[in-house]
């Protein structure tokens, strides 16, 4: 999928602590800043929601966060719907969502927009009451007469579709990525690495030297990693399962994922998502600094910015040094005020004067910034 279906402005209104979000602007790297609590999680949870519509798993997604009441901006009796607007190259998606009386949402009003130098710029309405929405079943049955109208409604569903938010939190024993796994789902990488092991055994034999990248990469961080010893097993029912087995640098003995740290594996599950040869457009991946080492935590950075050279990247996160592998013009600022979340960009030539003496996240952790805990 092309950075051109990246997104370039984003609307929020009455979604969790969002209440008003007008017109941010998102650049290839967007660092989102801010203390425990900021809303920085309601951002992640936005782009959730958005993947689940897409797949017709809202009313299932709602269910999940409680009922709509828990998702609208300190409940219904203040909010009355969540309003929002993506845009990404000459189009847009917007959509209202109405709190019903059974904790569900209805869809208010669902439309796209398009702004080309032929047609002029449009809006393309998709309806309204109807619980899921309305995108997908249009990209399906392609049910425009304007064949125009058609490619708007499938680069639209696409490039939406296309925007991943990464979650490697997990890492129990129960977890997926330490499970065996179907070695045929491959196809890309899934959100939560449930598929890690099935599709770094795809990468070995489909791109060698972006696999071989991966694990030098990994041996980088993890000093004693030699390679994966990936090996499908087959099942009578002639299904092949495989799991993230590996060896360590001199041996060749067998250790199995359980034998990994819990910040190994999530380094891991990074660097494949940020290095990952045919990229989503758009990658959004909540406090990836969990549990990492501070020297791997530099090493993220750095795989970050080049990252974003090839999809847009929004990471949110309160690591001092992440932060310091950024530059002033990545952060987005993430604040509490009057009890609601705001997002503020900050001017670079503002602090020249500061960063001559600090780094930016010592400039972070003396509130120069902001997005610090408040009293």
């Amino acid at each position: 999928m092309s950075k051109k279906n990246a997104i370039s402005q984003l609307t929020i209104k009455g979604f969790k602590s969002i209440k008003n979000l007008e017109d941010l602007h998102l650049s290839s790297l967007n660092v989102l800043l801010g203390a425990n609590g900021a809303g920085k999680s309601s951002f992640v949870s936005y782009f959730r929601m958005l993947s689940e519509m897409m797949e017709l798993r809202l009313k299932k997604w709602t269910t999940q966060q409680g009922t709509a009441d828990r998702i609208v901006s300190f409940g219904v009796k203040e909010t009355q719907k969540v309003e929002s607007f993506v845009r990404f190259g000459l189009n847009g998606y917007r959509f209202e969502l109405e709190p019903t009386v059974d904790g569900d949402f209805v869809f208010a009003d669902e439309q796209l927009f398009f702004d080309g130098p032929r047609y002029g710029a449009q809006w393309i309405p998709l309806g309204s009451g109807h619980k899921e929405a309305k995108l997908k079943e249009a990209f399906d049955s392609k049910r425009f007469y304007a064949s125009y109208k058609n490619d708007v409604v499938a680069y639209c569903y696409e490039s939406i579709s296309s925007w991943k938010v990464f979650h490697f939190h997990d890492t129990s024993d129960m977890a997926s990525v330490k499970r065996f796994g179907p070695a045929h789902i491959n196809d890309y990488l899934r959100p939560d690495a449930s598929n890690l092991a099935a599709y770094l055994y795809h990468l070995s034999i489909e791109t060698p030297d972006v696999y071989e990248q991966i694990r030098k990469t990994i041996q980088l961080a993890i000093p004693f990693f030699d390679d994966f010893a990936l090996k499908p097993r087959r099942l009578d029912t002639e299904e092949e399962l495989i799991n993230l087995q590996w060896r360590q640098k001199d041996s060749e003995y067998v250790f199995w994922p359980s034998q990994l740290s819990d910040g190994s594996i999530r380094f891991i599950c990074l660097v494949t998502a940020l290095l990952q040869p045919t990229p989503p457009s758009t990658i959004i991946i909540d406090e990836p600094e969990l549990g990492l080492h501070p020297y791997a935590i530099t090493l993220l950075g750095s795989l970050l910015r080049s990252a974003s050279k090839r999809m847009q990247v929004i990471v949110s996160t309160q690591s001092v040094p992440l932060v310091n592998e950024f530059s002033i013009d990545d952060l987005i600022i993430v604040e509490r005020e009057k009890g609601a979340t705001v997002f503020k960009r900050l001017d670079g030539k503002a602090f020249e004067t500061w960063l001559d003496d600090y780094s930016i996240g010592e400039l972070w952790e003396k509130n120069i910034l902001g997005g610090r805990p408040r009293k």
